[in-house]
Order: structure tokens, then sequence, then C-alpha cells
């Protein structure tokens, strides 16, 4: 009997497709090159919207499971969605006195624990009882606004919040008060005393989660171990573990390190990159020779904390918000821009990848959730004014002199939100299955940089800040 010898069909959307008719490609193999295909990147459009908030929407989040949707607003209500029916489950009143700048559903817990964090400073939790009442009560307190929260991959117990206090604060829902791990200060490089940082962003590394990540109103992004910290909140040292920061911007006091927003531009780092515990620790130009971070460009950042991430099963592709009202995604490899969409009318301040298909919900100044998906259609990948609007946004940053801005900046580790998979439950195939491709190396972060500026001329009276 004659066999054929069948060869694997590299290149392209529709050998794969053979591919797997065939039995070369297997299930979970064609579904990651079908995620991943920049076919399907560019053909990413509106899916639908959610509507019920009466302010602008500031966070949303997917559920573990990913089929439940978390959104809060300026109007203090958190929202649950079933959003492939684009319909709300629950709404409740969260017992902010401010802004809700993020609302994150505690794996394994049902859905039915609810943290928020808020501009009034407060950390709360929402547990949602058997009859569909929701009780709410204050875990803990910063001195300013709280723009992140980071949840301990796996658990139903233990996250962190950040705070512009320069406050990092530990939770654990059995015990009954948060432990205030340190405080957050500038490198100490003269005389003077150290400056507080303000603090806007929190990450848990996905694959070993005694390491977290903050940033705030300086260049660099911090990384700690948890493990220096004991149950009482007290520490061996507050120094962290390793720094990030694009070399050239090194001592620099007009940029502030964001999560994929940026002040001229996005960078991409792997690990190997860092400074180590201390800028101050720079002996030489030799220190500074690892390899360049990527450069994502094209958008803007200034007005208010920008949500970025990485999108695709094994994180082919960048993706930012930005103040001029579109998403820009980039192929992660080269930088390239492959995707532009309007998605909001003013400013998109973040962008929640699905953790299992190419589909994603973003918000901003509108009052709406924005749900995204491959659509059939023939509309252009790229606008055809996309270099009138990154010329725009390339002269309203340079317009921004640092020298007349007020410190008010973020930074935002990507959540690598497909490693989560392997970062604690091994959910559908096996780990062999998820790796069989081509490895990307040493994990990914990606930071941004991003200018300060004040809004009394464009938008008076109106603070973006707490939008």
């Amino acid at each position: 009997m004659e066999t054929t010898n069948f060869k694997r069909i590299k290149h392209g959307f529709f050998p794969e497709i053979i591919n797997r008719e065939m039995r070369i490609s297997s299930p979970q193999t064609f579904s990651r090159h079908f995620s991943s295909s920049q076919v399907i990147v560019e053909k990413i459009d509106l899916y639908g919207k959610l509507n019920g908030h009466e302010g602008c929407v500031n966070t949303v989040e997917f559920n573990f499971n990913g089929d439940i949707l978390v959104s809060g607003s300026d109007d203090k209500h958190v929202m649950l969605w079933n959003w492939a029916t684009k319909t709300k489950t629950l709404c409740y009143a969260s017992g902010h006195l401010d802004n809700i700048f993020q609302a994150r559903i505690m794996p394994l817990t049902d859905d039915k624990r609810i943290i928020t964090s808020s501009a009034d400073g407060q950390v709360r939790l929402g547990e949602i009882l058997e009859n569909g009442q929701v009780k709410t009560r204050r875990l803990g307190k910063h001195q300013g606004r709280v723009q992140s929260l980071a949840v301990e991959p796996g658990s139903p117990h233990i996250f962190f919040s950040c705070g512009e206090d320069g406050l990092v604060q530990h939770y654990d829902l059995r015990c009954g008060s948060a432990s205030k791990l340190f405080h957050c200060f500038s490198f100490k490089e003269t005389n003077s005393p150290p400056l507080n940082i303000r603090l806007n962003a929190i990450i848990i590394d996905p694959r070993n989660p005694n390491y977290f990540a903050i940033g705030g109103s300086d260049e660099y992004a911090r990384v700690y171990d948890i493990r220096r910290y004991r149950s009482d909140g007290s520490n061996v040292s507050d120094e962290p573990v390793n720094l990030f920061c694009p070399r050239h911007l090194l001592h620099s006091n007009h940029v502030h390190i964001t999560g994929l927003a940026y002040s001229k531009a996005t960078y991409l780092f792997q690990k190997n990159m860092g400074l180590g515990p201390s800028p101050l620790s720079l002996e030489s130009e030799t220190q500074l020779s690892n390899e360049e971070p990527q450069v994502y460009a094209g958008h803007r950042n200034s007005r208010t904390v920008k949500g970025v991430s990485f999108f695709g099963p094994k994180d082919e592709y960048v993706m930012s918000g930005s103040d001029c009202g579109h998403i820009f995604i980039w192929r992660k490899k080269d930088a390239k821009l492959v995707r532009v969409m309007v998605g909001d009318r003013r400013i998109v301040n973040h962008l929640e990848p699905h953790l299992c298909m190419p589909f994603l919900a973003t918000c901003g100044f509108d009052k709406d959730v924005k749900l995204w998906a491959p659509m059939a259609g023939d509309a252009p990948a790229l606008p055809k004014n996309l270099k009138k609007i990154t010329e725009s946004n390339r002269q309203n940053r340079e317009d921004q002199s640092p020298a007349t801005l007020a410190p008010d900046v973020i930074m935002h580790v990507v959540r690598l939100q497909r490693r989560q998979m392997f970062g604690y439950v091994e959910r559908r195939y096996s780990r062999s299955d998820l790796e069989s491709d081509e490895e990307d190396g040493d994990e990914d972060y990606i930071s941004g940089l991003a200018n300060d500026i004040t809004f009394s001329e464009e938008y008076p009276g109106k603070n973006f800040g707490d939008c």
C-alpha cells in the first residue's frame, strides 16, 4: 500500500486548515495558530457594546473562566456582564466615595468576591450573597488614589494594592486587615532626601507569584520578592530585586513608566535586561550594554492611566490605548503596526484580552464597554489617515514640555495573560501541548513612558486623572 509523506505547510492561514483536516496539526496547535494569525488580528472589529454605566468606565476584567466581565466606573457602581449575550447580570453600589479605578473578580470564588480600588483611597470587597444581594466592606486605605490591584494567581485570598502615597499593601481575605509592606522612594543620588514615588501600577509574575512589580512617578519598574517580607509587614530590605528601564532614559526626571502607555514609545523588556537592584550600582557603560528593548510607537499617552497588554495565545502582539481615541496593535517580534481601530470618542483607557479566544474588551471616556472580535468584512486593517493620526500624536507629545508638567503618571508591567494558564491552573491541555510550538525565550515585560500634563486649556474643569 502506497503512503503519502505529508509535510507541514507553514505559511498562510488556509494551509493550517488543510494541516488540521489531514491531522498533521493537533486541534490545540490549530487553535493557537488561528488565534495568533495576523489575518485574524487584522479582522478584529467592533462586536458590540455594553451599556449601563452613568460615567466614564475605567476598568474591565474577565473572570478566570472568561465567561463573565466585570466593569467599574466614575458612577461608583460595579457591574457584571455576560459578554457573549451582551447582558448585565448584576449591578451594585461599591461603597466608594469617588471614581472606581479597578475591579477584579477573585479566582476560585464562584465569582462571588469582587475587590475594587478607587480615587477615594479605599480598597473594598463586595461579596455576593445567596439571595443575590451584595455586602461590601472596606479592606484597606491609602492616602490618595489607588489605581491598581494585583491578585495572586490561583489564590482566592491573596492580593496587593498600591497607591499614590507610595504605599504597597498585602491582603489576605482570611485575615481582618491589610499588611503595610513598604513605601516606595526614589533612589538617593545626592544629599537631598529621597522623594516619594506615586505608585499607579502593580502586577504579579504569573509564573512565579513570589515576585511582583510596581511603577509610578519615575522611570523605573521595580521588581520585589514577597518572601523578603514577614506576615506582620516587617521586612529584611525595601530594596527591589531588579529594575527595568530603557537605558537612554536612566536618570531622567520627566518621564514615568506606564504599562504600555508611554511618553514617546512603548518598550518591551526581557528579564535578562534588568539593571539589578539599584541604578546607582551601575558602574560603567559596559553594564548598560544590554540589548535595546523593543519600541512600539504611534500612539499617545498623557491624560490618563492607559491599559496595555499582550494579545494572542503566545503573546504575539502588543496593544495599547491612546489619547487620540484609537486602539493600536503591534506585532511583538518586529513592532510592526498591524491594526488600528477607533475605540472611543476621546480616550481609550483600558484593554482586556480574553484568556482563550481572540477577543477583546475596552473602555475609556465613553460610558460603555466595547467588545471586539474577528468580524467578516473588508474594512482595512489600518485607516487611510494613519499617517495623519500618528503625526498628530507625535506633535502633541513634542508640544508637551516636561518643564511645565505636574507629576501624575503610571507604570503598568503587563499582565502576561496567556502565561496565567501556566501560572496556576493547568486547564484543558497538558503543558507539553501548550509549549509544543516555538518558544519565545524569556518572559517579557512591557512598559511604557508618559509625560505628565495638565488639562485646563483643552478641557477646563475636567480632571482626566479621575476618569
